[in-house]
């Protein structure tokens, strides 16, 4: 069982494209997650070592180097709504979902 936060710079738009690109990726994949949520980086920040994934944009990965010193893998997406390449970096990222 994961948790996975999706974060965008608002916490609105990009973030919840990312969560309903990740929804769609859960059910497609059968991974067992018990927990998704989207937020602003700022909240994500705050909050990332309650994930085991955190999801955001390339250009925003450098914010998250405190959760990723705690152990929570940080995934950065080029295309947020790239359903391939986000399932693609979680199963790289080497967090059983299964």
């Amino acid at each position: 069982m994961a948790s996975i936060l999706a974060c965008c710079a608002n916490g609105s738009g990009t973030s919840l494209m990312m969560a309903m690109t990740l929804e769609k990726a859960i059910k497609a994949e059968g991974w067992n997650v018990t927990k998704t949520h989207h937020c602003s980086l700022s909240e994500g920040k705050n909050t990332a070592v309650n994930y085991d994934i955190v999801l955001c944009p390339q250009n925003f990965t450098n914010m998250f180097k405190d959760a990723e010193a705690k152990g929570v893998k940080v995934i950065g997406l080029r295309n947020v709504m790239s359903q391939k390449e986000m399932v693609e970096k979680i199963n790289a990222s080497g967090v059983n979902l299964k």
